[in-house]
């Protein structure tokens, strides 16, 4: 017998005659995490359902712990559409939740199917009262209970324990490709993962600077990328040496100017890679103030020179949000690794504070960068992570 999963879709409920589309999209996007398992999905308006084998079942809730567009999920009992049988389907959800450390609870129910002879308010009243008397030691408490059993009533009956909050969001795939810039740090994947919970298709780049920075600071970005991956349907990562660039800028740029310029450079190469990859904007992880390069003036100089849009999820964020948001998606431990990327290591003691865009530009051009960022573009390396659930590892 399968195991069922009921799948409550969010945001995308509202997008009226392009809903057909979105959800669409999410059944692609959920079939894609479970490929080989042996799961399938069915889907109503209102719900999705996931049936799977017993076997399969720790795979199917990872991946639906990681499908943006879902506003919750539960394990659901399917049942004959009789009052006796909503009952008899509750008071197992009752045992299992005192099982769990529940000890109160409450019976929330919603009636579709209007044809059922039973109203929401008398579903409510005796499978209440039923698992009240069938499991001693689990009281009523409709105001703060510990916890909930849903009763609905569609083409079948579904009763399931406590739903499991959703990544919410919309499906990826439903509003274009970005080009993520990833570094080591804790801030860039944090803003991918955002960008990809607004539906956002993701590809990536890495500037590594042997021998400044050492292999095990580029396979600490290939790690990010991977548990970044599973939230974003796989993720291809573009690693390119950005050493040579690095010695232009140390030899002709001046000292305070190096870590904007060298972001310049970044900028200018990874557009460049965009348009190549047909990708219709850059993301970037910067938070306003956070570091001497992101001010509001070093800001506007590192994008002086580009066209394409670059996205900012965190700029409003503080850090303090965004590291707690780190370690609920798994890249915390990673990110804070003590191998530093070659931003780091090329911050001048006295950065400037304030940059001038136009003396920016000034001191860019007249590094003649251009042949060097094509040449590291022609010899990237692409690193591909699937979306299955193998190539996930929580820290």
């Amino acid at each position: 017998m399968s195991s069922l999963y009921l799948l409550k879709p969010g945001e995308l409920t509202l997008k009226g005659g392009n809903r057909p589309f979105f959800e669409r999209l999410l059944q692609k996007n959920l079939a894609a995490m479970l490929k080989g398992s042996g799961a399938q999905i069915r889907m109503t308006r209102g719900r999705f359902y996931l049936h799977c084998p017993p076997e399969a079942e720790a795979q199917a809730e990872e991946a639906l712990s990681r499908l943006f567009g879902i506003a919750g999920w539960a394990k659901t009992r399917e049942c004959e559409k009789t009052m006796e049988a909503v009952i008899a389907a509750a008071v197992e959800e009752g045992k299992q939740l005192y099982a769990g450390g529940a000890r109160s609870f409450k019976i929330e129910a919603k009636r579709t199917d209007k044809s059922f002879p039973h109203d929401s308010y008398t579903i409510r009243c005796q499978a209440g009262e039923a698992v009240a008397r069938e499991v001693p030691g689990l009281r009523v408490d409709v105001r703060k209970p510990e916890g909930i059993i849903e009763v609905e009533i569609r083409e079948r009956a579904f009763v399931f324990g406590n739903t499991r909050q959703g990544r919410q969001g919309l499906p990826v795939g439903s509003a274009g490709k970005g080009l993520l810039l990833l570094s080591g740090g804790i801030d860039s994947p944090v803003a991918g993962y955002m960008m990809a919970s607004r539906g956002m298709t993701l590809e990536a780049v890495y500037f590594h600077a042997f021998p400044y920075t050492s292999d095990e600071a580029r396979q600490k970005t290939i790690d990010l990328a991977r548990v970044l991956g599973t939230y974003t349907q796989g993720l291809k990562l573009f690693v390119i040496s950005c050493t040579a660039i690095q010695g232009r800028i140390k030899e002709g740029a001046p000292e305070a100017w190096r870590t904007v310029i060298l972001r310049m450079a970044m900028m200018d190469c990874a557009e460049k890679l965009a348009l190549k990859r047909r990708a219709r904007c850059l993301i970037s992880g910067e938070s306003l103030s956070q570091v001497a390069s992101q001010t509001i003036e070093n800001i506007s100089c590192t994008q002086s020179l580009i066209n394409l849009p670059v996205l900012q999820p965190l700029i409003g964020i503080n850090k303090e949000r965004i590291t707690a948001l780190a370690e609920e998606i798994g890249t915390y431990k990673i990110s804070i690794l003590p191998y530093e990327d070659c931003c780091v290591l090329f911050t001048p003691p006295h950065p400037i504070i304030r940059g001038d865009p136009q003396e920016a530009k000034r001191i860019y051009l007249s590094l003649d960068l251009e042949e060097l960022i094509k040449e590291g573009l022609e010899k990237a390396e692409m690193i591909d992570s699937g979306a299955t659930s193998e190539n996930y590892r929580r820290p």
